[in-house]
């Protein structure tokens, strides 16, 4: 299998070329010359296989280029035992009727990122060692992916994570798993802006070509395929595990800020895994709900992206978009390439004509959900079930909730646990949020960070000093 741009402007490429690569020179984004399809067949021999097994499937369709038995290696270091506290990796957790919450927060660093994070820890290094050269990469988080991928990372061989984020944007908690790691190999830098900026950054370096290949640079963010396939894998997981049978569907209900977790699950659903519905929830910033009611996609500016109690996703440029809308267009990449350079130009695109697929054809409905609407939820879940569910996932119940069909399972996608965001949780309950055993001492822990304006000149001044050359 190979992999082009989203954008037309690259040639065809295998997953370990385009695993180091990040962005496509042109600007876009990898996506599979053609989406490997599942048959129901494949699916019924799936349910015996354990998570990691059924990775090493699922992964296996999208990459040629590592043997299967090497794959199979990774995927058993990458969902071994003891690095995910549930024995089933991801456990299905019933709340009422046919809702359920898929258990992604069971990793390292308590948030779903952890689930493709691991992955590409172990594949990263794979690929590293047997080209003989190293990687620098840069990323921007909002919250969870940072630290997923530092701890995913920390000691690896021919490494190092130069990681964006925006100063005082994150929780305390978020922000305590990132900056207390000591490893030489990992670099955090306190960017003075929003998420956006961040990311804009990093596309930035990634843009300038001579830069990124003198310096190695490779991105961990979902604009890399390699997290968007390893998520796809706990869509079948979730599907395997909410039925008993083939052909019955199964919708899914997704917190959503950079749409490459929702994206998973679109080309799951591309591939042949019976969905019914994805659920699309946003909070405040709500640039993708507005796409999905009217066709139109307006980014907003970083004065207007609001600062909210569910800051991982306080987004309004959603990387993974485009992928989505290639597939939208036909995918036809000279089409991408046009729509992309108005936006750039104009701040906005309509493709109002072809709002009726995206329920009809593609099984998209989207919804908002605000401070208020997350403290109901986190509380009127609490009282009725005795689960505590973190503000993102609070989202992402509120919406599935207003979507529900009392015939079809719904799986909403855990976020993070509630310890992340602590005061939310106070706030909503009056109850102190559960701290694991192993990070009570966090908070105390010394903590390592430059805090730097938002520039990209600044940031390549840091890479070109602590870069792994």
């Amino acid at each position: 299998m190979k992999y082009r741009s989203t954008r037309g402007g690259m040639s065809p490429l295998l997953f370990s070329d385009i695993l180091l690569e990040g962005l496509a020179p042109d600007g876009g984004l990898a996506l599979p010359e053609t989406l490997p399809q599942v048959s129901a067949e494949q699916l019924e021999a799936w349910r015996k296989l354990d998570y990691a097994s059924l990775a090493t499937e699922v992964l296996g369709l999208f990459i040629d280029d590592i043997p299967r038995e090497d794959l199979n290696r990774l995927t058993q270091a990458a969902y071994a035992p003891g690095v995910f506290d549930s024995p089933d990796v991801v456990p299905l957790k019933p709340l009422y009727g046919k809702t359920s919450l898929l258990g992604l927060s069971q990793g390292p660093t308590l948030a779903f990122k952890d689930m493709a994070m691991q992955f590409l820890g172990q594949v990263f290094e794979y690929v590293l060692t047997k080209r003989g050269t190293t990687l620098n990469i840069v990323g921007a988080t909002s919250g969870d992916t940072g630290s997923a991928a530092e701890y995913a990372l920390r000691g690896k061989k021919g490494v190092a994570v130069f990681m964006l984020s925006p100063h005082g944007r994150m929780s305390d908690f978020q922000r305590a798993q990132m900056y207390s790691l000591q490893d030489p190999n990992i670099h955090n830098l306190a960017v003075k802006g929003v998420f956006d900026e961040c990311q804009d950054i990093v596309k930035a370096l990634a843009g300038d070509l001579e830069f990124k290949s003198a310096y190695r640079l490779g991105a961990v963010n979902s604009i890399n395929w390699a997290r968007i396939a390893a998520q796809i894998v706990y869509y079948f997981w979730g599907w395997l595990r909410a039925t008993s049978g083939p052909g019955q569907k199964v919708s899914f209900a997704v917190p959503t800020g950079n749409f490459g977790n929702i994206l998973s699950g679109h080309l799951a659903r591309e591939m042949g895994l019976p969905v019914a519905k994805l659920v699309l929830a946003t909070n405040e910033n709500n640039v993708l709900e507005e796409f999905f009611r009217t066709g139109v996609y307006r980014p907003r500016s970083a004065a207007q992206t609001h600062a909210t109690s569910s800051p991982s996703m306080d987004i309004s440029r959603a990387s993974n978009f485009e992928r989505f809308v290639f597939d939208l267009v036909g995918r036809d990449a000279g089409k991408v390439a046009q729509l992309w350079k108005q936006l750039e130009q104009q701040g906005e695109f309509d493709l109002s004509e072809l709002k009726p697929q995206l329920e009809s054809r593609y099984g998209f409905i989207a919804g908002v959900s605000t401070h208020q609407d997350r403290l109901k939820t986190i509380r009127s879940v609490y009282d009725e079930t005795g689960v505590l569910i973190d503000p993102h996932t609070a989202d992402a119940v509120k919406v599935a909730a207003e979507h529900a069909d009392p015939d079809t399972p719904m799986l909403v996608l855990e976020t993070a646990l509630p310890v992340k965001f602590a005061d939310t949780i106070r706030e909503a309950t009056g109850q102190i949020a559960p701290v694991p055993a192993h990070l009570q001492d966090l908070p105390s822990l010394p903590q390592r960070v430059q805090v730097m304006a938002c520039d990209a000149s600044l940031v390549k001044d840091y890479i070109r000093q602590h870069a792994e050359i």
